[in-house]
């Protein structure tokens, strides 16, 4: 592990540090980059080692911010995100902010956020993130076709592919079951499998799962018993035919 791993951007950042704790904050960042997927709570020591030792650079407190939220520490990710974006100005990682928001039991303040003049300023990925986190509040809140209006964006076309479309395909199938829209919601995990080229998403097992129990559901209708009677008729006479494969 050596200081060097560390993006050059945020290397210049700690340039106002004398070396020696600009070489050992740098560590620490790498370290708690490597130690993220696996580890949060060790890499959130090293994000907060890094903190003490510069904690008015704007971006250790981010990245402190970030690998707390990584870690499940809610309300120390806000803190640290909110002073972040005090001492660099711009929107911030407003996803990230109300994600944090939800995780405190407050989806109100999420979906403020999402309202802000911050979150209007947003473009691309950004505005993508943010409106999956805002659908994941309205959902908090039981408002599921609320969800679903908040995911209807021109981004929300299926001919587009990679993470930040197949995420949003898949917050999209999940509102859509939600509000019982579960054919519209078999599509869009369908959607979110075939734009997961990097697979970060269980959409095609997702997709497995609801087509099953919809053939369950239509068998059940027309299942066939003893005595020549579907389940739930009550005429005599033969049997109704199951339904054909091509029509589920």
């Amino acid at each position: 592990m050596q200081a060097t791993d560390l993006d050059s951007s945020v290397r210049r950042d700690l340039l106002s540090l004398d070396k020696g704790n600009a070489e050992t904050v740098a560590r620490h960042l790498v370290m708690a980059a490597r130690l993220i997927e696996d580890e949060p709570e060790l890499a959130l020591e090293h994000a907060r080692a890094a903190r003490q030792r510069a904690g008015r650079i704007a971006v250790v407190r981010e990245t402190a911010g970030v690998i707390a939220y990584h870690a499940g520490e809610w309300a120390e990710a806000l803190s640290e995100l909110r002073t972040a974006r005090r001492m660099s100005g711009g929107a911030g990682l407003l996803a990230v902010m109300a994600d944090c928001e939800r995780g405190l039991g407050r989806p109100e303040r999420a979906i403020e956020l999402g309202r802000s003049d911050e979150a209007q300023r947003l473009t691309a990925d950004e505005a993508t993130e943010l409106r999956i986190v805002v659908a994941g509040a309205r959902m908090d809140l039981g408002q599921y076709d609320q969800a679903v209006v908040t995911l209807q964006t021109p981004e929300l076309d299926p001919a587009r592919v990679g993470p930040a479309s197949a995420r949003l395909f898949y917050a999209y199938a999940e509102a859509l079951l939600a509000a019982d829209r579960s054919d519209d919601a078999l599509k869009w995990f369908l959607n979110a499998a075939a734009a997961d080229v990097e697979g970060d998403t269980d959409a095609e097992e997702r997709a497995e799962e609801l087509a099953a129990e919809y053939d369950d559901d239509e068998f059940d209708e027309g299942e066939i018993v003893p005595g020549g009677l579907g389940r739930d008729s009550d005429e005599t006479g033969p049997a109704p035919t199951p339904p054909d494969d091509d029509n589920h």
